[in-house]
């Protein structure tokens, strides 16, 4: 008989996250994020229509996550004028939270920890780094699940900049699939 709870309690989890995934759509509206930042601020995501929000899910303790850091943040202090908010919400836990502060005082984007956030339109995140890029309107323009790597400048120039030079209503370039090259890094896996 434990043995079926677990089974039913898998496969209800399984279908939630999954649930929570499809509804992840570029093109449709961004489910919402609201983040305690680490420094006692809050992010909300429906405070920030107007503005081109480049949302990332990372870990102290995840290579390419780190990697990926200082290209976000050079490009967040590029454009954080023309209406760029950039938001890094690390998966680990409350406990971890000084070596996550330690490692975000070298960037200037904001941080908060996923166990302080609402982030549950995001599914799963059991692949890391992620990014999501939210346009001006409020609507997903690129869902990190489809590439799951490390970002670098030339990625973020191809996804990001057209969404702050073209208004509301533009969607990175077509024609582009060069843009998978770009990436670098792995794909660790979250263990369960």
């Amino acid at each position: 008989m434990r043995e079926v709870f677990r089974w039913v309690l898998f496969v209800s989890v399984l279908l939630c996250a999954t649930r929570a995934y499809a509804q992840l759509q570029e093109g449709m509206p961004a489910p919402a994020v609201r983040a305690e930042l680490l420094d006692a601020t809050t992010f909300d995501s429906a405070k920030q229509r107007g503005k081109v929000i480049v949302l990332n899910f990372w870990a102290t303790w995840c290579g390419p996550c780190r990697e990926e850091m200082p290209a976000l943040d050079a490009y967040y202090r590029a454009h954080r004028a023309e209406g760029l908010e950039l938001i890094a919400i690390s998966i680990e836990g409350p406990e971890d939270l000084l070596k996550v502060k330690r490692v975000m005082k070298a960037f200037s984007f904001p941080a908060a920890l996923a166990s302080g956030a609402q982030i549950d339109g995001y599914g799963r995140l059991w692949r890391i780094p992620i990014t999501f890029v939210i346009d001006r309107r409020g609507v997903l323009r690129f869902d990190g699940f489809k590439i799951a790597k490390a970002l670098d400048l030339p990625a973020l120039e191809r996804i990001v900049t057209p969404l702050l030079r073209n208004g509301s209503d533009s969607a990175p370039a077509k024609g582009r699939p060069a843009q998978r090259k770009s990436m670098i890094g792995a794909e660790p896996l979250l263990s369960p």
